[in-house]
């Protein structure tokens, strides 16, 4: 939940959970005796989150490339290539990858050595196949590949993509990054793959980390901040030039930014001027940050331009205001959290704070995450929330036109924060199972659920943009 400030339960452990709990500013949350004949909203077995539409997915097969020379370099290079291609065409949302023991064992390097009816005929029954050929020569590798439709002989190539980096592991995996993102924008309906993209998520101790899917590194070093400090939602500017986040220092709770680009911090006046200052959020032209600030009294919504200056204030109502998020389609609309009628609810209204709608009824609804094409709401929900019965906390997906819902995860620890890939097929979000809390990603109908960090405890997700 984006709730650092105004926390209705604790679920970050240390120096964190102690500060939550000192915060606390609705204790009546945890005790509350609920008597409440809440409206629930109509269950439907599926909404339009883009991964479900009804189509058939592609059934497409990626060959092992073919090593061409004799370089030693060659052999690992291409298996981290093989390996992260046919892991980004698994993960794409819109494939029925062919297992690799269903494949053809060949291994064509070029046009003119696949048999499009080897692949087309069972058991493989690919619909499209990729392949190529890979080598290393003089520092370099190379890689040439292609897209065929195994049912056109006559005209069957749908793609022909070639590469060449400085040879490294890395160069490998970011070369297949960019093949299968070229196959997923081709096949996908004009909608760019995630393989390059990155998520920024919080790790402690104090540091952000990005994680490429592969590995990890430091984007925010600990020295940058007094002793003890600790960092909250990290979120990327629209440009990825930039990080927006929430840091405990010296004088409270600010907001900050980090630019990627100069490798430091950079000043946002409008983050620091008293009260506490939570969960930033982008808009999506990068002209604006919204937030949640006390410094009224009050928790309230308000935002600020990027440089930090022309701040004002969107709400205005007794009880906690916080986790602000863009439409990232209208980029005129924000969703957020809002305790003023009890237990925390998600609402939404105009970026000059006019047209409130309140859109979940009942239960502890918080993180929510408007999906790029602003059709839809992730967020966490305990629809069952109250004494006797602690229910579960569970990403759902709200259509926002017709209120219908989806829940994603089932019975699986605690899940939270939930924040959409620029596909809009896969959604990133943390989950807390026997006091253990990692990141997760799933495609946006709740499948195809994978584990992505698996050391120390990370918090607080954020895709970049792009």
């Amino acid at each position: 939940m984006s709730f650092p400030l105004c926390t209705w339960k604790d679920h970050l452990e240390g120096p964190i959970k102690s500060m939550k709990t000192h915060l606390r500013i609705l204790p009546r949350f945890v005790f509350l005796l609920l008597c409440l004949a809440a409206i629930q909203l109509p269950a439907q077995d599926w909404v339009h989150t883009g991964t479900n539409l009804g189509a058939d997915r592609i059934r497409i097969a990626a060959a092992d490339f073919k090593p061409l020379g004799g370089d030693p370099q060659t052999p690992a290079l291409k298996a981290t290539f093989d390996a992260t291609l046919y892991s980004d065409l698994a993960n794409a949302g819109i494939f029925d990858l062919v297992s690799k023991s269903l494949a053809p064992q060949a291994t064509p390097g070029s046009p003119q050595e696949i048999s499009l009816p080897q692949w087309s005929a069972a058991p493989a029954n690919a619909a499209m196949v990729a392949f190529g050929a890979l080598s290393a020569n003089n520092g370099r590798i190379l890689v040439t590949g292609w897209l065929f439709d195994t049912r056109n002989t006559a005209s069957p190539q749908v793609l022909a993509k070639q590469y060449s980096e400085a040879a490294s592991q890395e160069s490998a995996r970011t070369i297949a990054h960019r093949f299968a993102d070229e196959i997923i924008l081709r096949l996908g309906g004009g909608i760019n793959g995630i393989g390059r993209d990155q998520n920024l998520f919080r790790q402690l101790p104090h540091r952000f980390q990005r994680n490429l899917g592969d590995g990890l590194r430091r984007t925010e070093s600990a020295s940058d901040h007094p002793p003890g400090s600790v960092s909250l939602s990290p979120r990327v500017s629209p440009d990825n030039s930039r990080v927006a986040f929430a840091s405990l220092g010296r004088e409270g709770w600010s907001i900050r930014m980090y630019s990627l680009d100069l490798d430091r911090l950079v000043a946002f006046p409008g983050g620091t001027a008293g009260g506490s200052n939570q969960s930033p959020a982008w808009s999506a032209d990068g002209a604006k940050v919204a937030f949640s600030s006390s410094r009224s009294g009050d928790p309230e919504i308000w935002a600020a331009d990027a440089s930090g200056g022309n701040l004002r204030k969107l709400t205005n109502f007794r009880g906690p205001d916080v986790s602000p998020t863009w439409n990232p389609r209208t980029n005129a609309q924000l969703a957020w959290v809002s305790g003023r009628t009890g237990l925390p609810q998600i609402y939404t209204m105009e970026q000059d704070g006019s047209n409130v709608q309140r859109i979940t009824d009942g239960g502890y609804a918080v993180s929510p995450s408007w999906s790029p094409n602003g059709q839809l709401l992730a967020f966490s929900w305990n629809r069952k929330y109250g004494p006797g019965d602690p229910g579960g906390v569970d990403i759902h997906v709200i259509d926002l036109a017709s209120k219908n819902y989806l829940q994603l995860t089932h019975e699986s620890g605690s899940n939270d924060y939930p924040f959409w890939a620029p596909d809009g097929r896969h959604i990133v979000f943390e989950r807390t199972v026997g006091g253990s809390t990692q990141i997760w990603s799933m495609l946006a109908d709740g499948t195809e659920q994978h584990q992505l960090t698996r050391t120390g405890n990370n918090f607080m997700p954020d895709w970049s943009w792009k």
